[in-house]
């Protein structure tokens, strides 16, 4: 690709408040619609019974695939996000287009925006 770049197109994206299968849905439908830094091996692990576990992704928001449905959550995941104005903006337009989000706070920089937002599954999903 030799276009020059216009926008910081990497987010990165910690998950938490969830059990390991609503984060590895998540996970999952993010990289079927962006590239990224998790392989398909890259399951989320439940490390500890008891303390809340954080799982860490960065996404290639750039060029966007056609995304699929996700799978159903179990519960609401929190996602925090961090990246250019227009990283975020695209990230967000996807999870709103995968999910029902609810926005908790967003703060910002010079360069960066930070995105707290919460997930749930859209209604009629199957």
């Amino acid at each position: 690709m030799d276009r020059e770049r216009l926008h910081d197109e990497a987010v990165s994206v910690e998950i938490s408040g969830c059990n390991k299968e609503d984060a590895r849905i998540v996970f999952d439908a993010l990289s079927t619609c962006f590239e990224s830094d998790r392989g398909p091996d890259d399951v989320p692990q439940q490390l500890h019974e008891t303390r809340p576990m954080v799982w860490l992704g960065t996404f290639e928001v750039t060029d966007a695939q056609q995304c699929p449905p996700p799978a159903r959550l179990s519960s609401r995941v929190e996602a925090d996000a961090q990246g250019g104005y227009w990283a975020i903006e695209r990230l967000r337009s996807t999870l709103d287009s995968l999910f029902t989000v609810h926005d908790l706070a967003s703060a910002s920089g010079d360069q960066e925006r930070e995105l707290h937002v919460v997930l749930e599954s859209r209604s009629g999903a199957s």
